[in-house]
């Protein structure tokens, strides 16, 4: 069985509990959810869920179909295989020194992040961009040691007009 990692979109009634049932869907099919985000939508009283999930093509199908008869969920949509924008946001306390921090500070604007932050031994940097952008600043800053970090974890849509299969389907 081969296993690859999938992209699941849900729009969702935003009412309390809606992400304890589908977050309970995948920890009883035995499903480790990689990143969830929740945010607003561009319909008022509904959130947009961005799941990212490792598993067989044929298991996620079956718990995408048993997505969309849970209460509260309005349409899901996996979008692995469609072009997409995918976008994750950090940020990331960096220990830093006056001898160190305009290095810092060069490598940050090398991959277009900001510095949200400065005290006396840390800088704070704020990046956007797609999981591995995050992933090799992050790994070049662990240099001078990471104090903390925090993810958002992976947001995305399809790109232009695409329209996610399972929508079209629904439009036909």
């Amino acid at each position: 069985m081969v296993t690859s990692q999938h992209i699941i979109t849900a729009l969702v009634s935003d009412k309390p509990g809606v992400l304890n049932r589908i977050a309970s869907l995948f920890r009883r099919r035995g499903f480790n959810i990689e990143s969830i985000a929740v945010g607003a939508s561009e319909i008022p009283a509904v959130s947009r869920v961005t799941i990212v999930v490792g598993g067989a093509t044929t298991l996620i199908e079956q718990v995408r179909k048993q997505l969309d008869k849970v209460i509260d969920v309005i349409k899901v949509s996996d979008i692995t295989g469609e072009t997409t924008i995918m976008r994750e946001l950090a940020l990331i306390k960096v220990k830093s020194s006056t001898s160190t921090r305009s290095e810092i500070m060069q490598i940050v604007d090398i991959f277009r992040a900001k510095i949200v932050d400065v005290a006396i031994d840390s800088v704070t940097v704020e990046v956007t961009g797609d999981e591995a952008k995050v992933t090799s600043l992050y790994n070049l800053l662990k240099g001078f040691g990471i104090k903390e970090i925090s993810r958002t974890g992976v947001i995305g849509m399809t790109r232009g007009g695409t329209i996610p299969a399972s929508a079209e389907e629904e439009n036909q």
